[in-house]
């Protein structure tokens, strides 16, 4: 018999899972049960866990897999859901970069795909340069994009693990300056560095914040930090 929360939690897990095939993050399953911290979480996976709903995969990085589900799963409330970028798993294919460097405005209801333009590197972890011009493009299905202007980039560093964004993916942002709390963004800050983070507000301040408990969150004047776009999906490259 489990308790509200621990079924809450295990649908989340489970729900979150059949989207984008990646459990989510610990902060991800606190906002979603509205509790005050994280250790609030991983007594429930624990409990979870010790009655044989879930486990936990050694060596990975919060990875979880749900074995089960109550009986009376079609009947359960659905937690409240945060945000999960849509997974594209395979090899990224280049093309000839075109001679403008800027994000692809790609029309509701077009092809099946679109080329998108890498623009450079992004840091998920300690911020590099600003964003760079186009290096190449990649094929991106059109269901992951809707309308709107979009554009890629490449990651580089680990500080988003546990929002399933790892060091060498290519995330793909649709192109925009605003943001609520809690989307996944590109921030420019001081009009020199680069960062993919979380977007928080702290009074008058703007919190980057990473998915990684090894990196603390960054808090800046909101004259300091322009978001460039917000995050839409993710490519993956497996060798």
């Amino acid at each position: 018999m489990l308790t509200r929360k621990q079924q809450e939690l295990l649908l989340f897990i489970h729900e979150r899972m059949k989207e984008s095939g990646v459990p989510p993050s610990f902060d991800e399953m606190k906002d979603a049960l509205q509790l005050a911290s994280k250790s609030g979480i991983h007594r429930l996976i624990t409990a979870l866990e010790e009655r044989g709903f879930i486990r936990r995969l050694p060596n990975r990085a919060r990875a979880l897999e749900v074995i089960k589900l109550p009986e009376a799963y079609s009947a359960a409330p659905q937690p409240r859901r945060g945000f999960s970028p849509s997974v594209i798993e395979g090899s990224l294919g280049k093309t000839q970069a075109p001679s403008a460097a800027r994000p692809v405005a790609i029309p509701a209801n077009d092809a099946t795909s679109a080329s998108v333009p890498v623009m450079g590197r992004i840091a998920a972890g300690v911020p590099i340069s600003a964003i760079q011009n186009n290096t190449h493009e990649i094929s991106v299905p059109m269901e992951m994009l809707g309308p709107g202007e979009h554009y890629a980039l490449e990651v580089k560093g680990d500080s988003m693990i546990e929002a399933g964004i790892l060091d060498g993916d290519t995330v793909v942002i649709r192109n925009g300056s605003t943001a609520s709390p809690g989307d996944i963004v590109v921030a420019l800050v001081d009009d020199e560095e680069a960062t993919l983070k979380r977007f928080r507000r702290k009074g008058a301040s703007i919190a980057l914040e990473a998915a990684n408990p090894a990196y603390e969150t960054r808090i800046f004047s909101a004259d300091r930090v322009k978001v460039q776009g917000k995050l839409v999906g993710l490519i993956r490259r497996y060798h």
